[in-house]
Parts: structure tokens; sequence; C-alpha cells
């Protein structure tokens, strides 16, 4: 009886607490859980993912030494915790500023922008640029050359466009392929894509914070290319020198073995479409006053 007396009461407390639930707190569980995703998200295959382990271990630890009353280990853990947190912040400084950084680039949608793209007009320039990379990839996908194409996004590249070598060029296939040939001067660099053309090449990319957990086949390009989407949002396309595979790299995960085909759904997906910025940039020119020199 003394049981069944007690699963009553854990039965109606439970009953309580769900009845005393509101919307609010609903939303409220609902922000945590997608927080405390998207923060082991951040820290997946970095240095930090091994600092949560290691945390999650020391918490259990602690637990088992409050239950079982260890004074002198209860000390040690409570100071090593007071200051723990100082030391995360200088140990794993580059994975939190990585964080900050992905957080920072975070779009906020626009709903007039969402309407002006989606009027069933085609961007011809975006279009023609996509079929220009996919064309290019495919042929040095054949000819097993070496290439690294970043597609611009939302995060301006100018501190890796500076020292590069400006083009402006229409994204031809012939354009590409010239680029990337083994021998000319500009090859072992990278293509930066802006508003659907070749803005630059010969781009030197960050390497990746991750590089002691990626696979040892994947060369410097790769490497490179994952370290680029890693600190920007850009798309970033390599194809490999040694097999020809065609990959690309965004928000730090690598996709490979794309054929052309799959490699243009991708960039239909997710490549800007910078009608609407170029929309807003063009001024109307001011009318000329009559008897002015032309």
């Amino acid at each position: 009886m003394d049981v069944m007396t007690y699963l009553s009461d854990i039965f109606q407390n439970f009953v309580r607490v769900v009845m005393s639930i509101t919307v609010f707190d609903v939303i409220d569980i609902l922000l945590l859980t997608y927080l405390i995703y998207m923060v082991f998200k951040l820290m997946r295959d970095t240095r930090a993912e091994q600092l949560m382990k290691g945390i999650l271990i020391l918490v259990l630890m602690f637990i088992v030494v409050q239950v079982c009353q260890l004074k002198v280990m209860s000390f040690l853990f409570e100071n090593f915790f007071q200051v723990g947190l100082i030391a995360i912040v200088i140990v794993f400084q580059p994975e939190l500023r990585r964080i900050l950084e992905r957080v920072g680039r975070a779009k906020v949608p626009n709903i007039s922008l969402n309407f002006d793209q989606n009027d069933g007009k085609t961007n011809v320039a975006r279009e023609m640029a996509i079929a220009g990379i996919a064309e290019a990839c495919e042929r040095l996908h054949m000819t097993k050359t070496g290439a690294l194409i970043v597609v611009e996004r939302q995060t301006r590249l100018g501190d890796i466009t500076e020292k590069a070598t400006i083009i402006n060029a229409a994204p031809e296939p012939d354009l590409f392929c010239n680029l990337f040939y083994n021998k000319a001067p500009l090859h072992d660099g990278a293509v930066i894509i802006r508003d659907n053309r070749i803005f630059a090449a010969g781009c030197f990319l960050p390497n990746t914070n991750k590089d002691q957990y990626l696979s040892n086949d994947l060369g410097s390009r790769h490497r490179a290319a994952i370290g680029m989407s890693e600190n920007a949002d850009s798309l970033v396309i390599v194809v490999s020198e040694e097999t020809g595979t065609i990959s690309v790299a965004e928000n730090g995960q690598l996709t490979r073995g794309l054929s052309k085909e799959s490699l243009t759904k991708i960039l239909q997906r997710k490549m800007p479409d910078n009608a609407v910025r170029s929309k807003k940039k063009t001024r109307k020119p001011k009318p000329e006053a009559d008897g002015a020199d032309t």
C-alpha cells in the first residue's frame, strides 16, 4: 500500500508540473535545446570537442566526490572550477573565436528581398556563372588538374583578395582552365567568385583549425578549402590534382565525389543571387542640364 501511495504521489506531482508549463516555458526549452545543439555542432571535430568530454568527466567525478563527502577532493574541485573558465578562454581562444564568427555571420531574413528574388525572373548572370563553374570543374576533373574556387556569399573576402591578382572577368570555362593550368603563374592559388564573376585569382586561403582530425589522403587544397569555409560563409569547390575528384566545402564540412550535375544542383541551391544587390547599388543618373557639354 505504501508503494502505491508513493507512486500515486509521484504521478500527481508529475501532472502538476506538466499543468504548470506555459507556452513561454516550451519556447524557453526549445531555445535552450537549439542553443546546446548549435554549440556542439560548432565544436564538432575540433579540440573543443575533446574539451567538452573532459569537462563532463570532471563534472561526474565532482558529483561522486560530493556524494561520498570527500572533503579534500571537494576543496580541490571547487577551486579548480573557479579558475577553470578563465583557463578555457585562454587555451581554446581559436575555437571560441570561430564560434563567435559563425554567430556573427548568421543571416537575418529579409522578407522584401525574398519576394524580389522569387518573383519568377531568372538571374541570367547567376545561371551563366553556375554553368561556367560546373563545366570548368568537369573539364578539370577529366584532365586531373587541381583547382580551388571560392564562391563569395555574405562575408566579403577583402583580406584574401587584397594581395591577389584582380581579374574581374566572366566565369568562362576556358578561363578557369587557363588559370589552373599547372604551368600558369596563378595555378597554385584560389579563384574568388564575386557577384557572378571571376573577381580575383592567385588567392591564398587560411588553413583549417582541425587539421589533425582530417584524413591523411586530403591534400593542401582540400585543407585550405575546409579552412576557408570555417573562416567565412563561402562555398569552396575543390578539384583534386591526384584523382580529379570534385568536392565542395561548406561550414567546415567537405562533400566529396561530386559530378557535374550534383555540383550544379548545389550551386543552384546555395550560390547567392546578386540581382537584388545590384539593383540596390544602381543609381539613376542625374539629368544633364540643357546645353551641357557631351
